[in-house]
């Protein structure tokens, strides 16, 4: 008695691990699309339980919301529509829809979902598998595929682009060449196999050993839950620059000198056949006793798009650091200090480092007027050199040109910001 209670403990307990996990469905052939009276296999692969009753674990078919009378492993089916199974003590298997066709000719794709990096195949066939002439293969409604008779388009390494609507056409002999028809459109999705990585700096309490005082970087991303054990590979790059090649480690330690400069990273995932690659937006580092570095060792790690934004364009050039105070950008504010010196000071370059921080300011408002001055006298200075030039080498045209009488030059003045004088009476005279 007590040997029986524990077997069924057993099985009871068994069984309800089993439910995390769905049954497997596949079809034979792995086409969804046939045509009229043709008869496919399905098969459902999941958990079965050891058996505590003498009669043997069912299976449970259903087509659509219907319940079929069939408990066996596999089943052979003609009826379109969508299919699922179900094994005792786990979730409804994925659907798997299978579509009845009477057409002259149908395109047919894999049932199984195709993912980033794998083949995808299609077949153009005709009524029957009569050989199809002058195949051509479309992606929506653009031809990418030539053939002159029957032949598989397969597409060695599918990519996100490769989803869309396809479609075929060609010619049959029956009994002579018949003009082009064309199969009904098939939609394919190429699912993704892993996301886009990013980059984010480890929070010390993640580091373990004696690197926590170091600055570690994690390239992270997620598989597709059907293709969760699939190895990935990570590489990690400076600007244009490789710091350590493809490894199966996702997690890069920063050297010591490249923490005190202001450096930008980034990763890279592939599979270890390098089939799929995607690379992750920069992460530009926080210098030591910023903010940024100061709120990493108590707050969330920071977010590579937080540094780096997607759709920051791809550049090998080091962004300018910053290495001294007297930059271009002191400048101005050294003409600026100079003009509001007294006549014979001399202006200093920059801002001393005792000043106080409203210098700045003070000065900001007496920049406008004190350059409109200046330019104002460089035009008025301008002006009167370019007439003392004329004059020097055409005596004659001066006067034409201002239409005043003519002014000798031993008595021409120049005084800023008065007019000029002409002795005319003792011109006159003489």
């Amino acid at each position: 008695m007590w040997a029986l209670t524990a077997l069924f403990l057993l099985v009871q307990s068994s069984g309800q691990a089993a439910t995390l996990e769905k049954p497997i469905l596949s079809l034979h052939p792995p086409w969804t699309t046939i045509f009229k009276g043709e008869r496919v296999t399905l098969r459902c692969d999941g958990y079965h339980p050891v058996l505590l009753e003498l009669r043997p674990i069912n299976t449970l078919w259903y087509l659509g919301h219907l319940l079929l009378p069939s408990h066996k492993k596999s089943i052979e089916v003609q009826t379109p529509g969508v299919y699922r199974c179900q094994t005792r003590g786990a979730p409804v298997s994925d659907p798997i829809h299978l579509s009845v066709s009477n057409d002259w000719l149908i395109l047919q794709v894999p049932y199984a979902a195709v993912f980033e990096g794998e083949p995808l195949v299609m077949r153009c066939r005709g009524w029957y598998d009569k050989v199809v002439y002058k195949l051509h293969y479309y992606h929506d409604d653009q031809a990418v595929r030539y053939f002159h008779s029957s032949t598989n388009y397969t597409v060695l390494q599918a990519r996100a682009s490769d989803s869309g609507r396809y479609q075929c056409s060609g010619t049959m002999r029956i009994p002579v060449e018949s003009a082009p028809m064309f199969s009904a459109k098939v939609a394919v999705t190429v699912q993704e196999l892993f996301q886009t990585p990013v980059l984010r700096i480890m929070r010390p309490q993640e580091i373990r050993g004696s690197a926590h005082r170091r600055v570690v970087l994690r390239c992270e991303t997620r598989l597709h839950p059907q293709k969760r054990d699939t190895p990935l590979q990570f590489a990690f790059y400076k600007y244009s620059r490789s710091v350590r090649r493809f490894d199966w480690g996702s997690e890069y330690m920063v050297p010591e000198p490249e923490v005190e400069e202001l450096e930008a990273y980034w990763c890279e995932a592939a599979t270890a056949t390098r089939s799929v690659r995607k690379r992750s937006p920069w992460l530009q580092l926080p210098g030591p006793g910023s903010p940024l570095d100061q709120a990493s060792t108590t707050a969330p790690a920071p977010q590579a798009a937080a540094f780096a934004p997607g759709n920051k364009p791809f550049s090998f050039r080091k962004p300018p650091v910053s290495r001294s105070v007297q930059s271009v950008t002191s400048v101005p504010n050294a003409t600026l200090a100079g003009l509001q010196f007294p006549g014979g000071s001399a202006p200093t370059v920059g801002l001393p480092a005792c000043a106080p921080p409203t210098l700045l300011e003070q000065s900001a408002g007496a920049l406008k007027p004190n350059v409109d001055l200046l330019l104002r006298e460089m035009q008025l200075l301008k002006g009167l050199l370019s007439r003392m030039v004329l004059e020097l080498k055409e005596p004659q045209v001066l006067p034409e040109f201002k239409g005043t009488p003519e002014t000798p030059t031993s008595h021409f003045a120049l005084s800023r910001g008065t007019p000029e004088t002409t002795p005319v009476e003792s011109i006159r005279d003489t």
